[in-house]
């Protein structure tokens, strides 16, 4: 998620990703998503859509193979390792993923084809990644062509349930956004009356059902809601967004960790029938648990082994 490109961090891009990174937290919280099943599908349809679009735009494929490779093997280090970690805890606890027999080949399947839980983003990620750099360092074809070839591989890999068609059709948006040399902000214009347009969308669910055009326009109408919101937010609001999302891999790596022990805080919530004050706690310990796990692993140096750059903390 913290992938870039460009020397200059685009704080625009980097408070989207704050909003998108807190929402998926949120509804990764089982007690609100079960309380607001209507509000979790309506987020669902744009949050990771979102982080798929600005992954294909900033990915930088501007370096020779063993460069680029190198990049690739530091999202593959943390996928392993949490991909590893989820698939024996979903063995282990009562969640909703549960695996009654985890064996050899329950848990190859899960780490080399089918990932379980949230990494799944990452597994997407590395298969969306080399495939667009193959394309583009490989194949002698017009432009147009690579992207229609890339989009080819996608489906396939889709047809095979490598990775999900749909959220690979937005890595590749960001890919023809990056490549076509269009700024991403001028791809999502602001507008305040996008906010009238997506209330009107999301009346009918099947604008949120995955791969419909109506979940297209709902990413791009957010988005573009969420733009037009930017120049309001000032102070100390705009300065925890943009740490927020600058480290939107460390929370996405490791919230679901804290996650799961919020279920333990449910009972002494049950007073607030709102399940406000629930979400405010669990995303407070979410946030700062995850910062503090990457805080330490900055202290002891782990981050270079593990992300491939000296700190994970930005």
């Amino acid at each position: 998620m913290d992938i870039c490109l460009i020397n200059k961090r685009i704080d625009e891009l980097d408070y989207l990703k704050s909003i998108m990174i807190v929402l998926m937290i949120a509804f990764h919280l089982v007690y609100i998503g079960d309380g607001f099943p209507y509000a979790k599908r309506f987020v669902y349809t744009f949050h990771m859509p979102v982080f798929l679009l600005l992954s294909g735009y900033l990915m930088n494929i501007d370096k020779g193979m063993r460069k680029f490779m190198r990049q690739i093997s530091f999202y593959a280090v943390p996928y392993v390792v949490m991909e590893s970690g989820y698939t024996v805890m979903a063995s282990l606890l009562p969640i909703r993923e549960h695996i009654d027999h985890l064996s050899l080949t329950v848990f190859l399947d899960k780490l080399i084809l089918h990932p379980l839980g949230p990494y799944w983003y990452l597994h997407t990620l590395i298969i969306c990644g080399i495939t667009y750099y193959l394309v583009f360092h490989l194949v002698r074809l017009r432009m147009p062509e690579k992207y229609i070839l890339t989009g080819i591989v996608f489906f396939l890999f889709g047809a095979q349930r490598l990775l999900s068609f749909p959220s690979a059709f937005y890595f590749l948006i960001g890919i023809v956004v990056r490549q076509s040399h269009v700024s991403i902000l001028a791809f999502f214009q602001p507008s305040w009356l996008s906010s009238l347009a997506l209330a009107l969308l999301v009346l009918n669910p099947a604008n949120m059902q995955s791969g419909s055009t109506g979940s297209l326009l709902v990413v791009w109408l957010m988005t573009a809601f969420c733009l037009a919101v930017w120049p309001y937010v000032k102070g100390r609001l705009r300065s925890i967004m943009l740490l927020i999302g600058r480290n939107t891999m460390l929370l996405f790596l490791f919230s679901p960790i804290f996650t799961v022990l919020c279920k333990g805080l449910v009972p002494f919530f049950l007073f607030d029938s709102t399940r406000m004050l629930f979400l405010v706690v669990s995303l407070a310990i979410c946030i700062s648990g995850s910062f503090a796990i990457g805080l330490l692993m900055d202290s002891f140096k782990l981050s270079p082994y593990f992300f491939g750059r000296t700190k994970i903390l930005v």
